[in-house]
This record gives structure tokens, C-alpha cells and sequence, in this order.
């Protein structure tokens, strides 16, 4: 039976967090984050999970009504916690099971936006164990070695020769059997949040943040970019004219739309000489105190407690 009860201030919410990823202390901070700013906002009945194998005995114990997904990585953003909330009919926030499971898969995602002529994608190859060598022949170096189901830069090398290959890829290979490998681009770096939030007349609103962009300290922006204060220097909005902005923001949209996101998703972006290569979308996007998508809500007036009530809605 459909769950149809309303959302509202008594609601039972469990904020889910932690989980079993490589980026779990990442989502434990986002998850802290969220508790706090439902508890500011009047929320009565919220619960914070860390989510381990046990998650769908705790959801029943606990009586959840309501998850606010604050997960990211494997079996958080991958459509696996999105199919145990589907099957215990606990209502939930963001991407639903096809598009997170698209999303995540870098591969998956660049093929799926390969369909619409307008975005434009950096040429890559997709490889795994047995076969890179061969294939990484149709690229230039230098390149950028993904593990195609990993996220927050984990795994991922810059290889500028031949001889640094092997390394890399035995790297990336610890997160995934999978690898996109595209040819490394000089460029700008930038992302764009998406939101959907409810308007008074029940429709539903879509609309793109003001562009991030970034400065960093490090070679290019890498987990250690994401994830220390001091190494990044946001620029918000990013120095783009208002021509390459609108331009950027609508690729954004159409991303979101293409992959049939819903409620939230972050999508990242590569500018080289004005051309807004998309490089990914996130359909979880970190809430931390240094993530991309608070600063940008905010740069548009959007609270941070005002974000997770768009994104609980």
C-alpha cells in the first residue's frame, strides 16, 4: 500500500548517513549537518542512522515515515538504499532507483548524455583490466584515469606518459573493476546545483544556482581540493559573461532532465576556451560545511536550513 501520509513538523524522519562507501566520513558530516538544520527547523520526530547491512531491520524498528538521504558512494547514491526504501514504502529524498543508479556510473551517465547532440563531452574511452593498454591508444596524454562508479575524486590520477599508467590504473582499480579514461583538458572548473522545490499552486519548480567556480592549490581539483579548508578558493558566482552563464546553467537543467533526476542533483563541468564540457552529475551532493552546494544555495539567498527543507520536500 502506498504510503500517503503527509509530510509535516511530527512527521518520523531518519536522516541516513554514514553507510558503507569510501566516502563515508564525508557523509557523516553531511548527515550531522541535515540533523541539525531539521531540529532548527521545528522538525519534532528526527533520527539520526548511521546505515550499516542492518539498515531495513532499523528502518521497520524505528517506524520511519520519512528518509532524507544524506549518503553518498556506493549503496547510498547508487539506487541500492532508494530500492530498500521503495520495497519498506518510506518516502525519500532526491534521485529516484533508475537515475541514481545511472548517475553514479560515470560510463552509464556520458552514454545516456551522448543522446543529445547539445552537450558537449569530453572524448574518453571506457576500460577495464584486460583491455586499457589497447584502448587508451585512441586517446592523447595526458589523461584522467575514473573509476566509473567512485565519487569525490577517490581513485582518480592524472597520467602524463605511458610509464605512469599501470600505477594509476592498479589505483583506480581498488574502487572499481570499471575505469573512464578521458583526455585531460586545461580549463576552468565549475558546477552547477539543480533543485526542485514546490510552489504554493503544487507544481513543481525547477531552476539552476549560480555557477561555482574554483581555484585550487592542488594540480586539479582532487579529494584533498574538495575536503580541506584553505586549498579551494571559491569563485561564486564564477567569472563567466552572462552569455556562457545562462549557457551553462541550461546544460545543467537539460543534464538533470536527460538523466531523470529529481529533487536535487550537482552537475560538473570543464570550460575550456568557452565550451562547457559536462564531466558528471551527482545525484547526492555533499552538505558539508565545505561542500559546493550549501555555498551556492547561499549565493542565491537559500539558508543552509532552507536547502534541506527544499531537498527533505
Amino acid at each position: 500500500m502506498e504510503n500517503t501520509k503527509k509530510l509535516n513538523k511530527n512527521s518520523k524522519i531518519a536522516v541516513l548517513m554514514g553507510g558503507l562507501s569510501n566516502e563515508r566520513e564525508v557523509s557523516l558530516r553531511s548527515g550531522k549537518n541535515a540533523f541539525k538544520a531539521l531540529v532548527e527547523l521545528g522538525y519534532k520526530d528526527v533520527i539520526l542512522i548511521d546505515v550499516d547491512r542492518d539498515i531495513a531491520k532499523t528502518l521497520k524498528e524505528e517506524q520511519v515515515e520519512y528518509a532524507l538521504n544524506m549518503l553518498h558512494g556506493r549503496y547510498g547514491e547508487d539506487g541500492c538504499i532508494q530500492g530498500i526504501l521503495e520495497f519498506l514504502n518510506i518516502k525519500y529524498s532526491g534521485c529516484l532507483v533508475q537515475s541514481s543508479s545511472i548517475c553514479i556510473d560515470k560510463i552509464a551517465t556520458k552514454k545516456i548524455l551522448s543522446t543529445k547532440p547539445q552537450i558537449p563531452l569530453i572524448k574518453s574511452i571506457e576500460a577495464n583490466i584486460n583491455n586499457y593498454r589497447e584502448k587508451i591508444k585512441e586517446l592523447n596524454y595526458p589523461v584522467i584515469i575514473k573509476p566509473s562508479c567512485e565519487g569525490s575524486s577517490i581513485g582518480m590520477s592524472k597520467v602524463n606518459t605511458p610509464e605512469e599508467l599501470d600505477c594509476a590504473i592498479d589505483e583506480a582499480l581498488k574502487c572499481d573493476k570499471e575505469l573512464l579514461i578521458e583526455e585531460y583538458l586545461e580549463g576552468k572548473s565549475a558546477t552547477v546545483g539543480v533543485l526542485e522545490r514546490i510552489k504554493e499552486d503544487g507544481s513543481i519548480e525547477t531552476f539552476a544556482t549560480p555557477i561555482l567556480g574554483f581555484r585550487t592549490k592542488t594540480e586539479w581539483y582532487d579529494y584533498e581540493a574538495k575536503y580541506t579548508k584553505g586549498l579551494t578558493e571559491f569563485i561564486l558566482p564564477a567569472d563567466f559573461d552572462e552569455s556562457l552563464t545562462k549557457q551553462i546553467q541550461d546544460l545543467a537543467l537539460l543534464a538533470h532532465r536527460t538523466c531523470n533526476c529529481r529533487g536535487v542533483s550537482r552537475v560538473d563541468f570543464l570550460v575550456v576556451n568557452n565550451i562547457p564540457y559536462i564531466l558528471e552529475i551527482n545525484t547526492n551532493p555533499g552538505m558539508t560545511d565545505t561542500s559546493d552546494l550549501p555555498a551556492q544555495a547561499q549565493a542565491m539567498g537559500i539558508s543552509y536550513n532552507e536547502l534541506v527543507d527544499i531537498i527533505l520536500k
